[in-house]
């Protein structure tokens, strides 16, 4: 395994400090920008809209900025009277309505990527139970187009009494039970 040193990504006074630990071959840069890149959600939108967001402060620069630019221009997208006419195409998943595709895509991503942040970071880890309900319901029926597009890991089993959290996030490919490695 190849080892990094801590890494600190600093917020501003109303941000806790964001602390990464990684056990693969990622450095903790690549991890937070998996999780939190407002350059990724653009690029989806783009595509399958041709709809821009304006740019932001850079994230090595600006890291707490560049989200709230981010969540921000998001915001406008779906404040924008003509967003309820506005079709997003995919050639993995067909036509959606634009504000559907940000609620199916956007929203749920950082609704799950949630869990990774709190748990590597020791912060509560919570999710919403009915919202996770929810998801683990709608993505288990549609488990063979998720698992093909190669956005999601292996099933990790849970037991079957399991609470709707633990279920969602072994659909996902997350372990559950995982902690982050004693610093």
């Amino acid at each position: 395994m190849n080892t990094i040193a801590e890494t600190t990504i600093e917020a501003d006074s109303r941000v806790p400090v964001i602390r990464l630990t990684r056990d693969f071959a990622a450095t903790p840069e690549q991890l937070f920008r998996a999780h939190t890149d407002p350059k990724l959600f653009p690029a989806f939108l783009t595509a399958g809209t041709g709809i821009e967001l304006p740019p932001g402060p850079a994230v090595d620069d600006d890291p707490v900025g560049a989200w709230q630019h981010h969540c921000d221009a998001v915001q406008a997208v779906l404040d924008d009277p003509a967003t309820a006419e506005r079709v997003f195409a995919h050639p993995h998943i067909g036509e959606l309505p634009l504000d559907g595709a940000i609620d199916q895509f956007y929203t749920t991503d950082v609704f799950m990527h949630t869990w990774d942040l709190a748990r590597a970071t020791g912060q509560d880890d919570r999710l919403d139970p009915d919202f996770c309900a929810e998801l683990f319901a709608g993505m288990e029926s549609m488990e063979a187009v998720i698992r093909s597009s190669g956005h999601y890991g292996v099933r990790v089993p849970v037991k079957d009494d399991a609470d709707a959290q633990t279920k969602l996030l072994g659909f996902i490919g997350r372990d559950p039970e995982w902690t982050p490695p004693h610093r």
